[in-house]
């Protein structure tokens, strides 16, 4: 189990980095949609591929992100009864939907996901679209997008198994972090008390 653990930290860490990271593919998306609309206007020009990118980002930024949102376990859940369970019972059945929900519905993604992108890279397909993208590096998305939540899946099995174990303590504790906004006001106030130091002390 503890190799395991090990593999799981080795996810959690993968699936951190570039769930903090995509956030810049929204970013890249937000100036290109801005920049297309003022050369839109301004200069009477403009292309479908500043459109198809911009979808092309918004699709790597969910996909890739869906491994980071399990990890901090952000999707959306609707619960009647699981909350009013104990913690060894509600750890049973994310074990139970991990097992039997996730991690099937992922394999038979990757599983028709992967040969579609490697149609579309091998036949370079082009959008339709007057000029349009081409087409596989968004379709290269749902196999990463899916292989990182299944990934992530695995190593919440990992942790809720070593839970029940007694090896770990709750997996699904958040751990409350600052926001940048506290962060900010913060360094903001550290930095007014040191000017108030300096001045107190001249």
């Amino acid at each position: 189990m503890h190799a395991l653990l090990k593999f799981s930290k080795a996810i959690d860490w993968l699936n951190s980095l570039i769930g903090r990271n995509v956030i810049w593919l929204i970013f890249a998306s937000t100036v290109i949609s801005a920049v297309n609309a003022i050369v839109r206007k301004a200069f009477n020009v403009s292309s479908n591929a500043y459109l198809e990118v911009q979808w092309y980002l918004f699709a790597a930024t969910f996909l890739l992100a869906a491994g980071y949102t399990l990890l901090n376990g952000e999707h959306v859940k609707i619960d009647v009864i699981y909350s009013r369970w104990s913690k060894r019972t509600q750890m049973w059945i994310d074990v139970f939907g991990l097992a039997f929900f996730l991690t099937p519905f992922c394999v038979a993604i990757l599983w028709f996901g992967v040969p579609f992108f490697l149609n579309g890279y091998q036949s370079g397909e082009i959008s339709s679209n007057a000029g349009g993208l081409i087409r596989w590096p968004v379709y290269a998305m749902s196999p990463l997008g899916f292989g990182l939540l299944l990934l992530q899946g695995w190593s919440e099995l990992i942790k809720r198994l070593a839970f029940l174990q007694g090896l770990i303590e709750d997996p699904t504790h958040k751990k409350v972090e600052k926001t940048a906004e506290e962060e900010l006001a913060e360094a903001i106030q550290k930095l007014a008390e040191e000017k108030a130091a300096r001045a107190n002390a001249a």
